[in-house]
């Protein structure tokens, strides 16, 4: 439950002030963000740096280049080659990672606290010291190739990423993170490297820390070897065109089943209706005692996999629903699904089902805080969203005071079966 909270305050310019408890936030003098939290028994730590880089960033015919310089930043640096990179964290036990999404780019490390230095110095060199040379790029072309294959052979993946094309149109959210074929064939090792050089800078980097360790030690460390990057330009987010009433589209394809996605735009992840819509969509179809759930699976027998689902950014969101369902119970599934939407976004949750629904979210909340993988999520994202730092009793205070009439209102706007685009996989 990450994305319920967002950036915390910082303690100014080279500061290291407490925010909340045992998170502490610094920015170095260049605009680097450091944050920590220190979480009592356990010997582990959670770390990643994140970069203002995403697929919204990208012109049309780049699309895809966030994601494979991602891929390239593997293929060795001016210290390590891509065994060294593999094995610097594998041999003592901990793990390395890394992902692309719409609006960042992310490195993570997880291992023991004792090897918290080498993390940090694996995780900067990856970070500043890519080679990116043009024959390894020739060969990951060919991996992320292989990407794109996959998600074009997983139904159930491809219907979202032609469903983003329909509610999102021309804007940047609509395109794949991954590119497409013609757009990854055609990026040049120049391109990686001018995205590199004027994006991986400070003031578009954050780097946050959750586990057994000291703020101070990590901040020193951070310094050392970032604090020398100049300031980045920043980069903007293009405004997003009006949404019309709700459009639909079939893309045929020869399948078992028929996979369909309902979805709306909505606020960002800075909106005071987020943590509204996080209990109606987990009311709605967040699991097996859900209306959909029960409806369309139990009660219909209509699908093996229905549920709900939401995404939020910067400047927009989505809220929807998928489906899967054989191709001549299309027709009903769909109208079964608008049927629920219609009822709950004129009717919204009746009390009891609020006070359920808020515990569920509650539960689901506190459980996911157990991680420190989880809790390094929870604080990059006081950064990338520019947000106040919410505690936990906090958090847990807001979503208990939401009201019926929020998530009433929150209901008529954006489960209104009106307003869905609506896409469809399958056969004809």
């Amino acid at each position: 439950m990450t994305g319920f909270v967002a950036a915390g305050s910082d303690g100014g310019t080279g500061g290291n002030g407490i925010v909340g408890g045992r998170m502490r936030s610094s920015t170095l003098p260049n605009g680097i963000r450091v944050l920590t939290e220190s979480i009592p028994g356990v010997r582990s730590v959670s770390l990643g740096v994140w970069v203002r880089q995403g697929s919204v960033h990208e012109r049309p015919e780049e699309s895809g280049a966030s994601h494979l310089l991602e891929h390239m930043v593997f293929k060795g640096t001016g210290e390590r080659n891509p065994r060294e990179i593999a094995m610097a964290l594998e041999r003592l036990g901990g793990s390395l990672d890394a992902f692309t999404s719409r609006e960042h780019t992310s490195y993570q490390a997880r291992v023991l606290s004792e090897h918290l230095p080498v993390a940090l110095d694996v995780l900067s060199d990856l970070v500043l010291n890519p080679v990116l040379r043009k024959e390894d790029l020739e060969l990951e072309r060919e991996v992320v190739l292989e990407e794109i294959s996959t998600v074009e052979d997983t139904p159930d993946d491809l219907v979202f990423e032609l469903h983003g094309d329909l509610l999102w149109g021309r804007h940047p959210y609509g395109r794949s993170i991954l590119g497409s074929r013609e757009s990854v064939g055609g990026l040049e090792v120049e391109t990686l490297q001018r995205i590199h050089r004027e994006r991986y800078r400070g003031g578009e980097l954050i780097v946050a820390a959750a586990g057994h360790l000291e703020h101070e030690r990590i901040l020193e460390t951070v310094e050392a070897k970032f604090g020398h990057l100049e300031r980045g330009t920043g980069a903007v987010i293009p405004e997003l065109p009006d949404q019309g009433s709700g459009a639909h589209r079939h893309v045929e394809r020869t399948s078992a089943q028929t996979h369909i996605v309902f979805g709306a735009r909505t606020p960002p992840r800075s909106a005071p209706e987020r943590i509204p819509l996080v209990l109606l969509s987990s009311a709605f179809g967040g699991g097996m005692s859900s209306r959909l759930f029960q409806r369309i699976r139990e009660e219909l027998a209509l699908a093996y996999t229905v549920y709900s689902f939401q995404s939020f950014y910067s400047r927009a969101g989505v809220s929807g629903v998928y489906v899967g369902t054989r191709p001549e119970w299309t027709e009903r599934a769909i109208d079964a699904i608008r049927e629920e939407m219609a009822v709950i976004s004129n009717e919204g949750l009746p009390l009891d089902e609020l006070r359920e629904v808020k515990d569920q979210v509650k539960g689901q909340v506190m459980l996911s805080l157990e991680s420190t993988s989880a809790r390094l999520f929870r604080l990059a994202g006081f950064a990338l969203y520019d947000q106040p730092y919410l505690t936990l009793d906090q958090l847990l205070n807001r979503i208990e005071t939401v009201s019926r009439d929020e998530v009433a209102e929150v209901a008529r706007t954006y489960l209104n079966p009106e307003v869905q685009a609506v896409l469809r996989l399958g056969p004809a």
